[in-house]
């Protein structure tokens, strides 16, 4: 019974944080600064940024046709920057999870000499409080 309910505490404190996490994705993303931010701003104080890569390695990717920066292209500009955070959001959350699952039924199967202790290896009854 114990087991139902960790279960369910887990279930709604993962959905709670996704549910957070795209609260901020999709709502506070359009405030973001437009200030270049890090290695952007230290190419700019520096002077390299001119020396960039003609074709930057990102370009190369197959979902820089949808992605630009950090918006969703060919998507009005209001929604563009909501919508990329919606969707990296979600596949992060999915690859995370898919990973979990993956490492968590690994591990368990990888040790089948580990056997659970059952209720007839216990030969003391329970204390009564």
């Amino acid at each position: 019974m114990s087991s139902n309910l960790s279960r369910e505490r887990n279930r709604a404190f993962v959905i709670t944080g996704l549910g957070v996490a795209l609260l901020i994705a999709i709502f506070l993303s359009p405030f973001a600064s437009s200030d270049p931010d890090g290695l952007d701003r230290v190419s700019q104080d520096l002077k390299f940024e001119d020396k960039a890569a003609e074709e930057a390695p990102a370009q190369k990717l197959p979902f820089y046709a949808v992605f630009e920066e950090y918006a969703l292209r060919g998507v009005p500009e209001g929604l563009a920057t909501p919508l990329a955070g919606l969707i990296g959001t979600l596949t992060t959350f999915g690859l995370a999870w898919g990973i979990g699952k993956l490492v968590v039924r690994n591990s368990s199967s990888s040790s089948p000499d580990y056997e659970a202790p059952s209720s007839s290896d216990n030969p003391e009854p329970p204390l009564d409080r």
